[in-house]
């Protein structure tokens, strides 16, 4: 049946002018419609290039001038919770701007009213009553181009992380079979795979769409959110489906824990054999309350570090063969050489150490360069320690040789498993009418893992009944610009920021401040104001 809609929907594309090798951008809900597109590209050598559910007109811009994207394929609408999302009419916004595109196919989905224009738009359902399930498969090279992906960077403009059609669906079957051990029997039920991720980032691409299916798994897709109707939204999944491998991520779980058992405990979770956690470290307390309730204690964790770059997993256990440890992503997958570095690029050697995490030998999921900016990509991944992929993570190695991820060491966040460049918040901010300047850190945070803070200077300091209100009209530009993913969780109205005498904002400063440490912030006689740095402290939120 899936074969059937792909062909349909690849005969479609065909049909509107798309052919191997262009850009199709593809923002749609949690559907069965957007894996389809996704594939429908891929049968026919066009590139896909999704972009998630809750991002904004601009960013959506960004992404398809990036691309020169040729077609878009949206929704009317999209349902998050009891909320109904607009789609269509934030495509039309990001389209003011987007020459390159030529037609924007519609799906039916909430029946919210939108605007068509004649010649550019046109209905799904309609399109497929024109085609037939006839679709060849394009002949594609193992490097020919399957999707581009964006990713947040530490500059304010994303990376379109480029992977290609024979590595990544290699690397992606091989990871998924064997860190979840998933072997789909002959004739009989094949074990289902629920992967709460979105398709809009990489996890979704690799764990719900690509390893899967091509490892002939069923692959469970969901819409909405863990908390609505209640938060036993996916204990209800995992009951009624007969869910075997449940891979989701520590947010998720850290928010369930915060509901009470009552809501877990009358649902039968008896067919999970398989546990997974993905998109940043999962800390201790979150494995443990996921080890006892939802696992009962009888089903592995497979803890997992891996990046969009990297397209699949690199540092994780395998169920049922690697001893675990709770909050370490444990050992690197065969063929994976992970090494630690100093901050000059000497190799660190032994257990018990800390360093930069880098790879030192290609895989074949790897990124294969940033699109149309091939400099880019070497000078973000390889440039830093020469001879090595740089991952931008630091991490501990410990006595028996287990990694544990500590966190980011760049200017890029981990929010609830998104990745947010600083500058591209900064950037947000600083567009709204009245902000001079703004710096934002991380700061832990108890769901999301790291929260957004960030230091905003006006032209004039808001008195006290004004400042609720400018921060609400901060964070409405910020959702304006980039979507609600990347709006600051704490404002912190101040005069000056600590610079050095040569301009540089010390955001090492700023983190320990965010982070609730206001009196041992190291030398700070060297900066331009060593002043504002007590200001700052003296007003923490």
């Amino acid at each position: 049946m899936l074969h059937d809609q792909v062909c349909r929907a690849a005969n479609v594309l065909k049909r509107n002018g798309i052919k191997k090798g262009d850009r199709v951008c593809i923002y749609l809900p949690m559907v069965l419609e957007l894996a389809i597109s996704v594939l429908a590209c891929a049968r026919i050598g066009a590139i896909h290039s999704v972009v998630f559910g809750g991002f904004s007109a601009q960013s959506i811009a960004d992404r398809i001038n990036d691309a020169q994207c040729k077609l878009v394929i949206t929704a009317d609408g999209s349902y998050r919770g009891n909320k109904e999302i607009p789609l269509k009419s934030t495509v039309d916004d990001a389209l003011i701007g987007c020459p390159s595109v030529q037609k924007v196919i519609v799906l039916t989905r909430t029946r919210t009213p939108v605007a068509m224009l004649k010649g550019r738009d046109i209905w799904w359902e309609q399109e497929l009553k024109q085609v037939t399930a006839d679709c060849v498969a394009e002949e594609m090279d193992a490097e020919d181009v399957l999707f581009i992906l964006y990713t947040s960077g530490s500059t304010g403009k994303p990376k379109g992380v480029v992977h290609t059609t024979g590595g990544y669906m290699v690397y992606t079957a091989y990871t998924f079979q064997n860190v979840f051990q998933y072997t789909a029997p002959v004739g009989e039920r094949a074990p289902v795979h629920f992967c709460t991720a979105d398709i809009g980032w990489i996890t979704g691409h690799s764990y719900i769409v690509y390893g899967p299916l091509a490892s002939g798994a069923t692959s469970l897709l969901f819409e909405g959110v863990p908390t609505y109707p209640d938060a036993g939204r996916f204990w209800d999944i995992v009951d009624k489906h007969q869910v075997n491998i449940l891979y989701t991520a520590p947010t998720a779980i850290r928010s369930l824990m915060g509901m009470g058992l009552d809501k877990v405990e009358n649902h039968d979770l008896s067919s999970l054999q398989v546990l997974g956690s993905v998109g940043e470290p999962i800390n201790e307390e979150a494995w443990h309350w996921y080890d006892d309730h939802i696992g009962k204690n009888r089903c592995p964790i497979v803890d997992t570090w891996w990046q969009t770059e990297t397209g699949g997993l690199m540092i994780s256990p395998i169920a049922n063969v690697t001893p675990l440890k709770p909050a370490y992503a444990s050992l690197p997958l065969p063929g994976v050489q992970p090494v630690l570095v100093d901050e000059s690029g000497k190799e660190i050697e032994g257990n018990g150490v800390s360093g930069n995490l880098c790879i030192k030998f290609p895989w074949p999921g790897m990124i294969r360069t940033t699109y149309g900016d091939h400099e880019r990509c070497r000078q973000t991944y390889f440039a830093t320690y020469p001879g090595l992929y740089f991952t931008g993570d630091g991490c501990l190695r410990d006595e028996d040789g287990y990694y544990r991820i500590t966190g980011r060491v760049d200017d890029v966040l981990n929010v609830s498993g998104h990745r947010i460049g600083t500058a591209e918040v900064e950037n947000a901010i600083n567009m709204h009418t009245g902000v001079v300047e703004s710096a934002v850190v991380g700061y832990p945070h108890d769901i999301k893992g790291q929260g957004i803070y960030a230091y905003v200077i006006t032209d004039q300091m808001p008195a006290d009944h004004d400042a609720d209100l400018t921060k609400r009209d901060i964070l409405a530009t910020v959702s304006r610009v980039i979507g609600p993913i990347a709006k600051p969780d704490k404002i912190q109205f101040v005069s000056g920021l600590p610079k050095t005498r040569s301009g540089k904002i010390m955001r090492r400063i700023l983190r320990k401040i965010a982070e609730g440490e206001t009196t041992n912030l190291g030398d700070i006689t060297t900066l331009l104001d060593p002043a504002v740095v007590e200001e700052i402290a003296s007003g923490v939120l």
